[in-house]
């Protein structure tokens, strides 16, 4: 009928309408009449229409009712042969199309008749499917007449029809569908399709087409349908099955998604209709759980039923695969419910039939893709392709753990297996054991559970078995192994597609724009949204945040299955395939640089690798972040990686020892362990360029492998097969044998392949190889046991395959052979030094581009880590780096070049405790270069060879050597001497082009000693290098170099430029200063018993301390006499004045060392500075100092302990100027002359008042300063003086004074008071008591004629002089030091190591001398302003009072003689001088002092010692004589001009003097003698001389007259009452003599008294005196009864005179009251 309207075609239908016509009217004639008429009104009808029309069939479609009309009434005779014909008739008018919409809506009309009567149900529907699909005219109501019909059909008794009536409503439907499409079509050029948004709202049917509405209307009722509601469009229906329903929609939704996604009414009924009714009909599946009680819910839960649950499944996936784009949210429930599916609760029918879904998304991996980004990567959403992985991984977890309940014959395997606990897995293990061993059935095999593998399906498609059983009512029976295998399938798939998707997209990326390296695709997604602003490949960025997505997504779940299937497979093709999986994977990841999934893949197929319970330990103890021993979340289920089993089936093809530290027995390797190494070294090999980090991993395992399989590194770092050096032999198949050198070959080939890695990954590659030898190391700690080689077997082969650029690699791969080298294990050490010494000779002799000598960098480069080897301490690395180092000479020496500092750094670099043979060996070499090669190599290494040399100086391990190298030095410095100007040539070159470099990069040049010329640095070195061995700790070597170093400085020290001078002073001798210093302060002083072997030790050497004293000494004296001989070089430099501080810093500080040698050599150097005289200029002659003091070096020959030279006398500063002429003076300024000594001075006067500072504390090892060093102190200061008198104030004076009272305070041990004191019998002073006189003597001559302002300090110099003076009766103490009297020192029994005890001095003598030269000083400047301004004269007084009051108590009887003497003498000169200043009041405090000084002599409170003789007293009485005498001659004369209470005073001690005074502990014997009768008389005298002056000038003389007759009188009075009462009450007993004695000499006083005053002239005489004579009278009557006849006597003689009192005179009466 294709050509339905062709002439013929149309004749032909013509012809036939005509025999049907006939033929119906044949059949109706005779039951049917009108049936008849009206068929042959039709032949008529039907031949006019023909006659008349040209286009036949038009009109026929025009007339198609009046034409149809026959028929239709033939079939309402319900003949089943009559309507037959008719239908028959109808269809051949319906597919010519000339039936009319009318004529059609009547045959419908008449078909439901028939149908309602079940006739010819077959016939109707074809009839049905004609109408409908030859051509449009049905719509509305007809239409879905006709559709309500055939579904009708549907629901028949007859099974033929009902199926038929199926496929008729299957292919109207379709029909329905195609019309639809057809009118879009035709409507597509007049307006275009509008995408439609997934959200919008409903338009109303009104808008769509005919066909579209239909469609739709069609579309909903089928929706209705299902949800069991009445249709709004299919009237008529009666009975509908879900099933069915679900089948069409799901057919429709298939073959028509284009109408759903153009028209919005559709997509809206998508989603209002279906997904909800979708969602509906899954609730029992939901809420179904498996064996569990319904009681417990409320309602029963109605069961899954299979055929509806398996059609909805089907639905879903077509709703995701077709409209995934309108229903992202619905999907998202679906995908959801689908994950539930596989729950194990689940009937194990609906879990296939879920899995089944899953493979079908799993084949479709732009799908997974816009998953992922629809949820995954949705802020608040849930993570959708996440959870379908992970559910696929517990779903194949569950299968291994849960019996799968839907198939009999495993459930009653596994009968008492509840969820396949533990407990009971040896059960049936031995079961399925045998059968698994036995079986060749590809299968999973895992703890107990045997799961066979079926063939599912092809690779990459997704054939479904359970989802196509449509015809099924009651869910199938699942075969074991089903599920697992689609799961299985699944997996593999997933991974096939999204790597083949992403590496593809990938790949286009790479190509068009830059390629991505592992290190910049590591940053995680979150860097990179932020990058994506500003990246042009925006596109990009996106795209790989998607694909990191999806792979971090799906990693965790896939690794979780795949490595359990992974140990559980027995198949090899599975094993192979999950390993491709799992390979690929971790490529995938790798490249897209996400670490740990990668690693965690690595880690997976590591473990597969190893021996089961193996792999546990060496992964886990990767440092790699591995993932084996985390758990991951799946669902909620906490899901363990999986360790391999040790229960799987495989053949055992190899048995060796584990790698570890304590290898327990023997392990296993089976075939699928080989086939995992193999496909690790696949991984390594082909995606060497993205493992990153987990090369570390790979190498692990690799390392462990190799070792099982005992291959060993063989030279050149390849492995080959080698015995097990200990333990059980490694047993190996066959199998394996063959493999081994495959596997050797394949492991070398991939080291060899690393020269095709990029750099970053070849990095990646060394790191992990160090890692591996590290962890190798680590084990080979503490055994001697064979360690693994592997990792640095292979980083030699790596480093020789990596020549062509070794630069990049260089400094990790040696930098961790260096470690190697330290390793205990001397057989790791071996390896590696010989993975390190073939590198640097492969590297040096390699032919480089450009070669070595024009690349100088690479080839230090290439030495440095043979100087590094210089950091090891094994002997036997050392050893292999000497004899590198020779190899190198001898092949390469001659092109060293820039290498030789490295190589000299070598020999430098042998220690100390390396032993004596390698340090012998090292230094033949230096003495080797040396000799030979000093003029060959650049002279810029000249520095090196002298810091070598300097080195092996410092070497304590054989004298010999130590002292040979400072030969050296000396040797080298004379070949500097020599060669000098070609090597100052050479240096200055090479410093201009260093200093040019230096410009160009900005940089200041760095190299010792900078400022001064190179060639001034490389003597500097040399000077610094013997410095430093000025401090070894051995004195030998010490003497050696201190004496090389100043010879040198002395003998070539000319060669330097005149500013290198400051460096020589500053860095090298100041430097050295302050190290011995140090060094000497911080000795110990533990005394060293003997110098080894049978040297005896000289006792002045006897400890570090004492030997470091000696360097001291002999470094101080060097630097002093370069500052003597080349004081014309340093003057001139800038900073002498600092340079002269500091080394008055460094005598001062060694002066003040506790040590005695130390401390008097520092005052000899001083002393020696000190010779130097300020040089005067020639217009100035020198003219003789103003005061020619030699200065006395009072010590004379006497040396001190341990001192070699006597000290030098001072010469007179006339010889100094002499001499200085010879040298041309240098013209200094004199200010900064001035300078120079003033800090001398300060220097002296610190040391001074540190050293002679009294200890705080006192114990044993309180330090005293010695009397020699004291007194080369104290002789210092004439010198210095001379130089600074100008300035010398009274702040310096009391300075001065304070030293030199401490200096005189100091004691001395009694072990040395033999020596320095005199016998305790003679007065002589010690020389330091000299010393310190004559210092204030040469001051007290400097003031005398200095100007008028140094004048005042006169008394300063008495204060000092008179503080000496006290020490004579007061010896001054030295802090708490307890010192002992001189004349109880033991001398003879200082027991050894006792401490010493301290002595004091006699300061008798120097106390003495001290008061004469005041008596002399003060004669000379008595009358001077300062003297009498300062109240010298009572200082005096007040000094003298100490020792004149204690008399006999003084401890030598000389002082107070001396003091006496002293006084008067002073008091002779002093007292006009007083009187001169009476009126100025200066001297008023002086009289008190005077008075209570005589009173406390002339009365003194100490009793002569009983020894004493007459005459000695008589002539100590004469003394008292003498006084009294100067009281008459200077003191009362002038009563006039002195205070009236000293004459007082004075009156009163006359008065006591002449009466009371002798003492009253003599015998009765020598009392005549002892009365000081003398004195007494004398004072007497003295009284009445001045009671009856005649010559009364003045009223103040009358004045003192009668105050001494006053005195004498009362005193009198006193006398004679004390008698009387005494001898009252002693009744018969006789007074004691002296009372008797005293008694007669008032009495015979007074007679004398009367007889003065009768001779005086009346008006001299007072009125009150002579009532004061007459009062005397009762007093003396009343002494009559005395008993004694002497007294009698004496009374008659005082009562005579009396009688002129008698009768008074009137005169004297009146006399005495005007």
């Amino acid at each position: 009928m294709s050509c339905t309207n062709s002439p013929e075609a149309v004749k032909k239908l013509l012809e036939n309408m005509q025999s049907d016509l006939r033929a119906l009217s044949l059949e109706c004639k005779k039951k049917f009449p009108p049936v008849k008429e009206a068929a042959e009104s039709g032949i008529i009808k039907v031949k006019t229409i023909a006659a008349r029309n040209t286009e036949i069939l038009a009109a026929l479609k025009e007339n198609s009712s009046e034409v149809v009309q026959p028929f239709l009434m033939g079939c309402g005779t319900k003949e089943p042969k009559i309507t037959q014909l008719c239908l028959a008739a109808i269809q051949r008018l319906m597919s010519h199309e000339v039936v009319s919409e009318t004529a059609a809506g009547n045959i419908i009309n008449m078909l439901w008749q028939l149908m309602e009567n079940s006739l010819e149900e077959l016939k109707l529907l074809q009839t049905v499917l004609v109408l409908l699909t030859t051509n449009t005219v049905v719509h509305d109501e007809a239409l879905s007449k006709a559709i309500v019909l055939c579904f009708r059909l549907h629901f028949t008794k007859d099974n033929i029809t009902n199926n038929t009536a199926a496929a008729t409503v299957r292919q109207v439907v379709t029909v329905v569908f195609e019309r639809m499409v057809a009118e879009d079509d035709r409507h597509r050029d007049i307006e275009p399709p509008v995408p439609i948004q997934g959200n919008s709202n409903r338009r109303s049917v009104s808008t769509l087409r005919p066909c579209a509405k239909d469609a739709y209307m069609l579309f909903q009722d089928l929706c209705q349908l299902v949800n069991a509601d009445a249709p709004y469009w299919l009237v008529g229906m009666t009975e509908m099955t879900r099933t069915f329903g679900l089948e069409l929609l799901e057919s429709v939704l298939n073959d028509f998604p284009q109408v759903f996604l153009q028209h919005q009414e559709f997509s809206f009924l998508l989603k209002e209709r279906v997904c909800p009714l979708v969602i509906k009909l899954f609730s029992p599946n939901i809420k179904f759980r498996q064996g569990s009680s319904t009681s417990s819910s409320p309602a029963p839960v109605e069961k899954p039923y299979f055929p509806i649950c398996m059609r909805l499944l089907r639905v879903v996936s077509v709703l995701i695969k077709q409209f995934y784009s309108l229903l992202v949210t619905e999907c998202e429930i679906f995908l959801s419910l689908l994950v539930k599916f596989l729950d194990s609760d689940k009937p194990q029918w609906l879990r296939a039939v879920a899995v089944e879904s899953i493979h079908r998304l799993c084949v479709q991996p732009q799908l997974l893709r816009s998953f992922c980004q629809s949820y995954d990567m949705k802020q608040h959403s849930t993570k959708v392709f996440r959870d379908i992985v992970n559910a696929l991984g517990s779903f194949i977890q569950s299968l291994f753990l849960v019996p799968p309940t839907g198939n009999p014959a495993t459930a009653n395997q596994a009968g008492n297996n509840n969820a396949g606990g533990p407990a009971s897995a040896p059960a049936n293990s031995g079961v399925v054991g045998v059968g698994g061993g036995v079986t060749l059935l590809p299968a999973f095999e895992y703890r107990g559970a045997w799961i066979p593998i079926l063939t599912v399906t092809v690779q990459g498609s997704a054939k479904a078995t359970y989802l196509e059983m449509l015809d099924k009512v009651e869910p199938p029976t699942i075969p074991e192994g089903y599920a697992m295998s689609v799961a299985f399938h699944c997996l593999l798939d997933l991974v096939r597609g999204i790597t083949t998707m992403i590496e593809g997209e990938l790949g286009e990326v790479e190509a068009e724009g830059p390629s991505v390296t592992e290190g910049a695709s590591s940053q995680s997604s979150e860097r990179r949204d932020e990058q994506a602003a500003s990246d042009p490949m925006d596109q990009e960025t996106v795209s790989r945040a998607v694909w990191e997505e999806m792979v971090s997504a799906c990693w965790c779940g896939l690794l979780a299955a795949l490595s359990l299937l992974l140990d559980a497979s027995t198949d090899e093709a599975a094993t192979e395939n999950i390993l491709k999986a799992e390979l690929t994977m971790a490529a995938l990841c790798g490249r897209l640089g996400l670490v740990t999934s990668r690693d965690a893949f690595i880690t997976a197929i590591c473990k597969g690798s190893l021996p089961p319970h193996y792999a546990l330990t060496v992964l886990n103890a990767t440092t790699a972040a591995t993932l084996s021993n985390k758990s991951y979340s799946i669902q909620g289920q906490s899901v363990m990686m999986i360790s391999p089993s040790s229960e799987s089936h495989q053949q055992v093809v190899a048995v060796g020892q584990p790698l570890a530290v304590q290898p327990q027995g023997t392990v296993m390797l089976t075939s699928k362990n080989i086939q995992c190494m193999r496909t690790l070294l696949n991984l390594a090999h082909c995606h060497g360029a993205v493992l990153g980090t987990s090369w570390q991993l790979v190498l692990a395992t690799l390392q462990h492998l190799v070792w099982i399989l005992g291959l060993k590194p063989s030279s050149g770092g390849a492995l080959k097969p080698g015995r097990a050096v200990e333990g059980p032999s490694t047993v190996l198949t066959t199998a394996v044998m063959t493999d081994l050198p495959v596997i050797s070959n394949i492991l070398s080939r991939l080291f060899e392949s690393s020269q095709y890695l990029d750099d970053v990954s070849l990095h990646h590659l060394i790191n992990a190889l160090c890692s591996l030898s590290l962890e190798a190391m680590d084990m080979a700690y503490g055994n001697n046991k064979e360690p693994s080689l592997f990792a640095v077997a292979k980083l030699l082969e790596t480093g020789l395959v990596n020549m062509h650029r070794i630069e990049i690699l260089w400094r990790p791969l040696t930098g961790h052979l260096l470690e190697v080298c330290q390793h205990p294990n001397s057989r790791m050490r071996e390896w590696g030094a010989e993975a390190l010494t073939s590198l640097i000779r492969a590297g040096l002799t390699f032919s480089h581009e450009p070669p070595l000598p024009q690349n100088q960098r690479l080839q230090l480069l290439l030495l440095n880590p043979l100087k590094e080897m210089s950091n090891i301490n094994h002997p036997d690395i050392r050893l292999k780096q000497l004899e590198c180092v020779l190899q190198i000479l001898q092949s390469q020496g001659d092109s060293l070049g820039p290498g030789w500092p490295l190589v000299l750094g070598v020999m430098g670099a042998i220690r100390n405790d390396q032993g004596e043979s390698l340090i012998r060996t090292a230094f033949q070499c230096l003495q080797l270069v040396v000799t030979d090669f000093l003029p060959t190599m650049p002279c810029s290494c000249l520095q090196i060879v002298v810091d070598v040399a300097g080195s092996f100086g410092l070497h304590n391990q054989e004298l010999n050597i130590s002292l040979t190298s400072i030969g050296l030095l000396w040797n080298i410095s004379d070949y500097f001497f020599q060669r000098g100007e070609t090597i100052e040539k050479e240096l200055n070159k090479e410093e201009a082009a260093q200093q040019k470099q230096a410009e160009e990069k900005g940089v200041s040049l760095n190299r010792p000693f900078h400022p001064a010329p190179p060639f001034d640095c490389l003597w500097l070195c040399l000077y610094a290098k013997l410095g430093e061995l000025c401090v070894d700790p051995r004195p030998a070597v010490r003497k050696s170099a201190g004496q090389t170093l100043f010879s040198t400085i002395g003998a070539h020290g000319t060669l330097l430029q005149h500013s290198t001078w400051h460096t020589v002073i500053w860095k090298v001798l100041f430097h050295l200063l302050d190290r011995v210093r140090e060094s000497s302060t911080t000795a110990d002083k533990e005394k060293i018993e003997s110098g080894g072997g049978n040297i005896l030790i000289h006792h002045s050497r006897d400890t570090a301390e004492k030997q470091w004293a000696e360097t001291w000494v002999l470094t101080l004296a060097g630097v002093a006499r370069i500052f003597n001989t080349r004081r014309y070089l340093l003057q001139p430099l800038g900073d002498f004045s600092r340079a002269w501080d500091v080394l008055l810093d460094h005598i001062q500080s060694a002066a003040l060392s506790k040590n005695n040698e130390v401390s008097l050599a520092a005052l000899k150097s001083f002393q020696e500075i000190l010779q130097i005289v300020s040089p005067v200029r020639d217009s100035e002659k020198p003219e003789p100092p103003a005061v020619s003091v030699p200065v006395p070096v009072l010590l004379g020959n006497l040396s001190g302990p341990g001192l070699s030279r006597p000290f030098v006398r001072t010469d007179s500063i006339g010889e100094k100027l002499g001499r200085c002429g010879s040298e041309t003076p240098v013209v200094t300024d004199e200010l900064e002359d001035l300078k120079l000594w003033w800090a001398a001075w300060n220097t002296w006067h610190r040391t001074g008042s540190e050293s002679t500072e009294p200890p705080s504390s006192v114990d044993e090892l309180t330090f005293i300063p010695s009397q020699p060093f004291l007194t080369a102190l104290v002789q210092i200061f004439p010198a210095l003086y001379q130089h600074i008198k100008a300035g010398f104030s009274m702040a310096d004076l009391q300075k001065l004074g304070v030293i030199l009272h401490s200096a005189v305070s100091v004691p001395i041990s009694s072990d040395a008071s033999p020596f320095i004191l005199p016998s305790y019998t003679e007065a002589v002073l010690t020389s330091l008591q000299e010393a310190v006189l004559t210092a204030l003597d040469v001051l007290q001559k400097a003031i005398c004629v200095g100007p008028e302002n140094m004048q005042i300090m006169y008394p300063a110099i008495f204060d000092q002089l008179l503080a000496f003076v006290e020490f004579s009766c007061k010896p001054p103490q030295y802090g708490q030091l307890e010192t002992k009297h001189i004349a109880n020192a033991k001398y003879n029994q200082i027991q050894l190591f006792a401490p010493a005890e301290w002595v004091a001095l006699n300061y008798v003598p120097f106390a003495e001398r001290s008061l004469e030269v005041v008596v002399d000083l003060y004669q000379k400047t008595a009358c001077h302003k300062a003297v009498v301004n300062e109240k010298v004269l009572q200082n005096i007084i007040k000094t003298l009072r100490v020792p004149l009051s204690l008399k006999y108590s003084c401890p030598s009887e000389s002082t107070w003689k001396l003091a006496v003497a002293s006084l008067l003498k002073v008091l002779s000169i002093g007292l006009p001088v007083a009187r001169q200043h009476a009126s100025s009041g200066k001297f008023d405090s002086m009289w008190p002092e005077l008075a209570s000084t005589l009173e406390d002599f002339l009365f003194t409170k100490s009793i002569p010692p009983d020894n004493l003789s007459i005459q000695e007293f008589q002539r100590n009485e004469s003394i008292d004589v003498e006084v009294v005498q100067l009281i008459s001659a200077e003191i009362l004369p002038y009563a006039n001009l002195i205070p009236k209470a000293f004459v007082g005073q004075m009156m009163t001690m006359l008065n006591k003097g002449s009466i009371h005074s002798q003492p009253c502990s003599f015998t009765e014997a020598e009392i005549d003698i002892r009365l000081r009768e003398e004195f007494s008389k004398m004072c007497f005298e003295t009284l009445l001389q001045f009671s009856f002056s005649n010559k009364v000038t003045t009223p103040q003389e009358g004045y003192i007259s009668r105050m001494a007759l006053s005195v004498l009188l009362k005193r009198s009075q006193d006398v004679l009452h004390r008698y009387i009462e005494d001898e009252r009450l002693s009744g018969k007993c006789p007074l004691p003599r002296q009372q008797v004695t005293e008694i007669i000499f008032v009495l015979k006083a007074v007679s004398t008294l009367i007889d003065s005053l009768k001779k005086t002239q009346p008006e001299n005489v007072d009125g009150n005196t002579w009532s004061q004579v007459i009062a005397l009278y009762p007093t003396l009557v009343e002494c009559i009864t005395c008993s004694s006849s002497d007294v009698g006597s004496a009374l008659k003689e005082a009562l005579a005179p009396f009688k002129d009192f008698m009768q008074p005179p009137a005169s004297r009466v009146q006399n005495g009251e005007s």
